[in-house]
């Protein structure tokens, strides 16, 4: 899944106001992004909605949205879809991608790591 930069500026603003209409991201995204029109946002809206990433609730003549999926999950669904394409199974390329990444993290960063996979570890059981 490939999303576009309109897309992902949609996304931020219905994590931080869910259950928005597109007058409502028009106004703000018009006026971070210098412009655009109506159209577009509620195009917008349309694609992520049928890539299943909204959800959407008439209310009136509007469609209100929010984000199926919270920003973790995105971000871990967006991973997924593409190291599996280059990923194969028992490859380490995946965990090797990982490890470099972490080199820009800092102390309080890897501290949040590690803790995070210490709970995947006692969910496993």
């Amino acid at each position: 899944m490939v999303l576009g930069e309109l897309e992902k500026q949609v996304l931020q603003y219905l994590w931080e106001y869910p259950d928005s209409d597109a007058k409502q991201v028009h106004v703000v995204l018009s006026n971070q992004r210098g412009g655009g029109t109506l159209n577009t946002i509620q195009s917008t809206l349309d694609r992520l909605y049928k890539k299943g990433l909204l959800s959407r609730k008439k209310k009136g003549l509007a469609y209100y949205y929010k984000a199926k999926l919270d920003r973790e999950h995105l971000i871990a669904k967006l991973i997924d879809n593409v190291t599996s394409d280059f990923v194969r199974a028992g490859e380490n390329s995946l965990i090797a991608a990982f490890s470099s990444i972490s080199s820009d993290l800092d102390d309080s960063q890897l501290e949040e790591l590690e803790q995070l996979i210490q709970k995947q570890r006692q969910a496993r059981g």
